[in-house]
Parts: C-alpha cells; sequence; structure tokens
C-alpha cells in the first residue's frame, strides 16, 4: 500500500507545463488531466520515496508535499 494517504499533495496547476516527469516517477499518484496538466489521483498511491522523486522532477518545483499528521513540509 502507497503512502499518498499520509501525505498532503498541493500542485500549482497554473504553473503546471505538464511535462509530466512527475507521472513517469510516481503514475499511482500522479495523472494529466485533460488540460495536460497534473493532479492527483484517489487511493492510495505511490510510496512516499515516489512522491517525493516526482515533486523533485518538477522542473519548476510547484509540487508541495506535506506530513498530513503533522503539516511539516517534506518538499520543497
Amino acid at each position: 500500500m502507497g503512502d499518498a494517504a499520509k501525505v498532503k499533495i498541493c500542485i500549482d496547476r497554473e504553473q503546471c507545463i505538464g511535462d509530466g516527469l512527475c507521472v513517469n516517477e510516481a503514475p499511482e499518484t500522479f495523472e494529466l488531466d485533460d488540460d495536460q496538466k497534473a493532479v492527483v489521483l484517489d487511493g492510495p498511491g505511490n510510496d512516499l520515496e515516489y512522491i517525493l522523486a516526482a515533486a523533485k522532477s518538477c522542473p519548476l518545483d510547484i509540487i508541495v508535499v506535506e506530513d498530513s499528521a503533522t503539516g511539516k513540509k517534506l518538499y520543497p
């Protein structure tokens, strides 16, 4: 089971250029919608290491990952 439920993931969709690197890194957590913008999928998603790799892969650093329980920012 993935860790997506344990983290809060925010994407600045206005800034998203839709390159899809986050989808490549964590395909069970992210997808591109009809506007070719990244969205977070419902469900267990990927393990945290893949979610963080996806956030780090974003060329614009617009994916913010926080711990759901503590609110601590995990990335960036």
